[in-house]
């Protein structure tokens, strides 16, 4: 599958998961090549051949959201449509793929132990700040999930204002251990995966995967694997997804 990630942790067997890069398929330009996003100003026939080489790969459809950076948790099935408003989805059923687009936000992935549900998260600092983990976290009851953390900007890349902080530490004295002084007074450099593991293990998720800072990770920092909407302005989207086989 050209060079997507394919997560390693302790998922059952019964459950998949993968996340794409920008290469394999066939948009141009800023674009190039496998842009998964109809709302950046891409050529929408060259997004649909890219939609259908994903759904290919999977072997089950991928339901794309309309992310808002917002928390609502969305439960998908075979008849739910694209374009449906949420920054989180879940699925009980194996004939879909929750999946969450981004270009440098943060994908997570979730599963219980016995691979009876699945979801995923789009965590941006709005929707981190707001709790959309912890949201989704919740439909997975008092079996707490395991997490599998994706490629997103990283903390050396990621230059925040004091809103952003304030925001964090107003809710855990913990989250200032995530901010870094910036380039000049008033701003940071912010670890989003950081934060997620932070908010994932207070919300009682022990099993955390993937994306640990490192600059393999950050979005920004790897122009040929990854699309960054701060790098780049006009940018495409790559996905994160997983379903139950």
């Amino acid at each position: 599958m050209h060079d997507w990630l394919a997560p390693d942790w302790p998922a059952p067997s019964s459950v998949r998961a993968l996340c794409t890069t920008r290469t394999g398929g066939v948009s141009h330009g800023a674009y190039q090549s496998l842009n998964l996003g109809e709302h950046v100003g891409d050529r929408i026939d060259d997004v649909r051949a890219n939609r259908a080489t994903l759904q290919a790969a999977l072997s089950v459809r991928p339901v794309f959201l309309q992310q808002v950076h917002g928390t609502d948790v969305l439960g998908v099935d075979a008849d739910t449509p694209d374009g449906a408003v949420a920054d989180a989805c879940t699925a009980v059923v194996p004939d879909v793929a929750c999946t969450i687009m981004v270009a440098d936000c943060l994908p997570v992935l979730f599963t219980d132990r016995n691979g009876r549900r699945v979801a995923a998260a789009h965590a941006g600092w709005r929707g981190l700040a707001a709790g959309v983990l912890e949201r989704t976290v919740a439909v997975f009851g008092d079996e707490r999930p395991m997490a599998w953390l994706g490629p997103c900007i990283g903390p050396s890349a990621f230059e925040v204002g004091d809103e952003v902080r304030t925001a964090f530490v107003a809710q855990s004295a913990d989250a200032a251990a995530c901010f870094r002084p910036g380039p000049m007074p008033g701003k940071w450099w912010a670890d989003l995966p950081g934060l997620a593991r932070q908010r994932l293990s207070a919300a009682g998720v022990e099993s955390l995967h993937g994306n640990d800072g490192g600059v393999a990770w950050c979005t920004a920092s790897n122009p040929l694997r990854f699309f960054s909407h701060r790098r780049d302005g006009v940018s495409g989207r790559f996905a994160a997804c997983i379903w139950r086989a």
